[in-house]
């Protein structure tokens, strides 16, 4: 999943804890909040399986949050409006989290504990987590009895099929691609041959595909073993739609959701109003809480600007909150060392590793010792320092998270963890090499306060190298529909990915494979190595765990020292902060941040 301007979770991750230091002369800001050890332990706990539960893991109401009361109006400040609220289209955070308030899908993440780190995949608007007696080639799926939209319709097999057979529309192209390309039994955009325009000229997935035989039954058939489906199906990209109620490229923007709130008014750019849905039932719903109210969410709330309003902790403010929002890099070390602020707060690592794209497509980026020269030069210390130092930010070696299978601590060809500075002298003798001292480096860079502080320094850095760097802003709202796009003008530009579930099938195929470059899709780099192509593949068929996770390992350090189409930056870490009078603040695993689902005023 994509994190950043546009970002938002998609309903499903791992953490990317960092297990790095770094030197004191790099840090540029806080080192005040982590214990090494614990970082490793938390890594660790974050590799495992979660486990898919039975009926009796399934049935509702979720378990009382201690102290939950029902009521009141809680305050969100958040940085970024929401670009998509149609479920297919939502794989970047900040949607993600407001999709676990809004939209349910057949499994979904259950907290099996209250402090955020205990999970399992549970049947959310199914009666379990799935079954399957072929190894996952197969999987059959039961509707629960009472589950309906928040107009009162019921949900019934029809509504997901059609959820499903949407997805191969081509309006369809920011949300997660797995079960498509599972169902296809093919990787890549060619998915979309299996039901072209999507189910809205008549057209429907074969049954031996795809089969709904009675209202309550959902059954997948792939060609190829799956036993990740409950992962997969619990992220917000695979969340029910209804049949009657879909307007297709409208639907984006009014949803008809079937989760514990439901949506007043949506201002973008400005605010949205969450009031409670008086349709969805706690019975049937093992995850979520309906305590408050109403959610009044206010956008265009830079860090320091929601950072200062919550530690003022006056009015309104004290049932205030962020869903994503961090502690801004310049009240990071006060809120930490100082015990009645750091009360008000929760922290853990995000699924992300950071990452500076090199634009494949464009024709000077295509020399190979071009790129060399700028992951040699590119400096990480500004990226770290802009966010708050070591409390925020660990420098990356690789492309696969501390928290997934398969990470190599030793892993460092350009020497980050040794120089987060960079080493310009060298990339200048490259440059030079090249024939290409001077050349014009368009450097795309989301408009917020740490993307303009980050990326001024990145350039300046780029520049002692022998590059001429043009800065172009991105607005933070559109960021990753912008650098998405196949005819973008940036030479460089940073996104950062965190796995969808602990696994680098999902960090390598979704990011690197050449196949999967199109408008909208997350190969930001448009890289397409045949040999990457290949190894996907390849690996891919890899039944046991342990030996792909070395394998995906082996394709990372490919691509990052050989192909060098990324370059790299940071694993993230996130510390919030809410007013004195909101309950149920846990930091969720899962979520990557604050969980909504729990919170309730004091």
């Amino acid at each position: 999943m994509s994190r950043g301007g546009r970002h938002a979770y998609g309903a499903l991750s791992m953490l990317a804890a960092g297990a790095l230091v770094l030197t004191g002369c790099s840090k540029g800001g806080s080192d005040s909040g982590n214990d090494g050890k614990k970082d490793q332990q938390n890594a660790r706990r974050q590799q495992a399986s979660i486990k898919f539960g039975g009926a009796a893991d399934s049935t509702g109401p979720a378990p009382d949050v201690p102290g939950a009361k029902p009521g009141g109006t809680m305050e969100v400040l958040q940085r970024d409006s929401y670009a998509h609220l149609d479920p297919a289209q939502i794989y970047v955070s900040d949607e993600g989290s407001l999709a676990t308030l809004l939209h349910r899908g057949l499994t979904g993440y259950k907290s099996t504990n209250n402090d955020g780190s205990g999970h399992e995949v549970v049947g959310d608007l199914a009666t379990d987590s799935g079954t399957t007696t072929d190894g996952g080639k197969t999987w059959k799926y039961t509707l629960k009895d009472g589950i309906k939209f928040q107009d009162g319709s019921p949900i019934t097999s029809t509504d997901v099929r059609h959820s499903i057979e949407r997805l191969f529309a081509p309006f369809i192209n920011e949300g997660p691609t797995y079960l498509q390309q599972w169902l296809a039994n093919t990787p890549g955009t060619a998915y979309r041959k299996l039901l072209k325009g999507g189910p809205y000229k008549g057209k429907h997935l074969p049954s031996s595909v795809l089969e709904t035989p009675d209202d309550k039954t959902v059954v997948f058939h792939f060609k190829a073993p799956h036993p990740d489906l409950p992962y997969a199906l619990a992220m917000a990209g695979y969340a029910v739609v209804s049949e009657k109620a879909d307007t297709k490229e409208r639907y984006d923007k009014a949803p008809l959701v079937t989760g514990p709130y439901k949506i007043q008014s949506f201002k973008s750019g400005k605010s949205m109003v969450l009031v409670k849905n008086p349709n969805w039932d706690p019975k049937t719903d093992p995850i979520r809480h309906q305590y408050v109210d109403r959610f009044n969410i206010t956008f265009n709330q830079q860090f320091e600007t929601s950072t200062k309003a919550l530690l003022a902790d006056s009015g309104a403010d004290q049932t205030g909150v962020s869903f994503n929002n961090q502690v801004d890099a310049g009240n990071l070390s006060q809120v930490l060392s100082d015990p009645k602020m750091k009360a008000r707060t929760v922290s853990g690592y995000q699924p992300y590793v950071g990452q500076m794209n090199i634009n494949m497509h464009h024709p000077a980026m295509q020399d190979k010792t071009v790129r060399e020269a700028i992951a040699y030069a590119l400096p990480i210390t500004p990226f770290v320092r802009a966010f708050g130092g070591t409390d925020a930010m660990e420098v990356a070696g690789g492309l696969i998270s501390p928290t997934v299978s398969g990470y190599n601590a030793a892993f460092d060809p350009w020497g980050k963890k040794k120089n987060p500075a960079g080493d310009p002298a060298k990339a200048k003798a490259l440059l030079k090499k090249a024939g290409k001292l001077n050349m014009k480096l368009t450097f795309g860079y989301i408009n917020t306060p740490e993307g303009q502080q980050y990326s001024t320094a990145m350039a300046a850095g780029l520049k002692k190298a022998g590059f001429d760097v043009q800065r172009q802003e991105i607005p933070a709202e559109t960021y990753y529909d912008q650098v998405s796009k196949l005819n973008n003008n940036y030479d460089i530009f940073h996104t950062a990915w965190g796995a969808d579930w602990p696994s680098a099938s999902t960090v390598i195929p979704p990011l690197y494979d050449g196949r999967v470059i199109a408008d909208g899709a997350s190969n930001y780099s448009q890289v397409n190595d045949p040999k990457v192509n290949s190894e996907i593949d390849r690996i891919n068929s890899i039944t046991d765990p342990v030996k792909s996770a070395a394998e995906w390992e082996k394709l990372d350090e490919y691509l990052v020292k050989d192909v060098v189409n990324v370059v790299p930056t940071a694993y993230y870490k996130q510390v919030q902060i809410a007013g004195s009078r909101v309950g149920g603040l846990v930091y969720d695993d899962v979520i990557g941040g604050v969980d909504p689902r729990r919170l309730f005023i004091k």
